[in-house]
């Protein structure tokens, strides 16, 4: 069954139609201890929601662990779940990403709607089918593909978010510019982050789910042209992996930034990715998100980190790459040597 992605004008009515479509025989609300108490006075006095169960996590990616999976599966458990029940998940990506993997694993799986609250599930986590838990130090390296039966878009949630929230999820919007087209791509760099109008920002977030929509729906499994959205993540991801092992996690989105200037810059010496377009984006990304800092003594931990990927195949490490804004180009092969002379370039900037 395709996901439903509802851009929102009224949350009431659309949740409620969602909701009947499964007929569900128990509704349960997974919130975490941030969205609990931001969130769901929002959406808490809604009649269709009036027999909903909560069931209520820690925040934070730290949280997005097995023992919070159990938690989950438990309190389904003992709120007399069946495979006729429905999970909301109303929250961030972790929130999406670990209710999507408990409703799909519980029962062998139940029907579940994301309702994301922060721009980078909006735009990222929330679309797209993919769930799972952070196991073994390791970002996402337990899940399954299996879409939400609706996702529900509603900006007046960012309300809620502080700034560096919304500046995270953006992060992966620059990324589907990148992938997409130039104009798409100044769009989101002109736009003003400082101060940013909401109004505008919902017309942007439409464009940016369209781009990974379309994407996801010509390669649902991750195959081929879905690893497109993997722009910035081979080594964003290993940052957010050095960084929780130090003990001072990153945002998701700033590690993505940070992530598209070093796979730019591989780009721009391999691919042939124009190198004003390249200094564009590196700009925006260092005036906006700062500095990650480690040294050159940490390089062989994050490439050891990176040969996780779940891209990679027989431990040679798979970039995505581009050779113009739109112009992808998957399953790159560099060397050693070729992702060291990244870093020094990072760090040096």
């Amino acid at each position: 069954m395709a996901q439903d992605v509802i851009i929102s004008k009224d949350l009431h009515a659309e949740l409620a139609a969602a909701i009947e479509d499964v007929r569900p025989d128990r509704l349960f609300v997974l919130t975490d201890t941030t969205t609990v108490e931001c969130c769901w006075p929002v959406i808490q006095h809604f009649d269709c929601l009036c027999e909903a169960q909560m069931i209520t996590i820690g925040a934070t990616d730290e949280a997005k662990t097995l023992e919070s999976l159990s938690d989950v599966w438990t309190a389904l458990g003992e709120g007399g779940a069946t495979r006729h029940s429905l999970l909301i998940n109303l929250g961030g990506g972790m929130v999406t990403d670990l209710g999507g993997f408990a409703a799909s694993t519980f029962k062998r799986g139940i029907a579940f709607i994301n309702i994301p609250t922060t721009l980078l599930a909006m735009v990222d986590a929330s679309v797209g089918g993919k769930t799972g838990i952070n196991f073994r130090g390791l970002k996402n390296e337990i899940g399954v593909f299996n879409e939400a039966r609706t996702v529900i878009l509603d900006t007046e949630f960012l309300r809620t978010l502080d700034d560096q929230n919304i500046r995270s999820g953006y992060a992966e919007m620059v990324k589907h510019g990148l992938i997409s087209s130039d104009e798409e791509l100044m769009e989101l760099l002109r736009f003003d982050l400082d101060h940013p109008d909401l109004n505008a920002l919902s017309s942007l977030v439409g464009k940016s789910v369209a781009i990974k929509e379309r994407i996801v729906t010509e390669d649902p499994y991750e195959q081929g042209l879905r690893k497109a959205l993997n722009l910035g993540h081979t080594v964003g991801h290993a940052f957010e992996s050095l960084a929780l092992a130090n003990g001072q996690p990153v945002l998701h989105g700033y590690a993505v930034a940070w992530g598209l200037i070093c796979e730019l810059y591989l780009s721009a010496t391999r691919c042939g990715f124009p190198t004003e377009r390249f200094h564009q984006v590196e700009y925006f990304v260092r005036e906006t998100y700062g500095h990650f800092q480690f040294d050159c003594k940490q390089y062989d931990h994050l490439y050891e980190l990176m040969t996780h990927d779940k891209k990679n195949s027989a431990g040679v490490i798979n970039f995505t790459l581009l050779g113009a804004v739109g112009d992808v180009r998957i399953n790159q092969h560099v060397t050693k040597e070729d992702v060291f002379e990244m870093w020094d370039y990072f760090r040096e900037g």
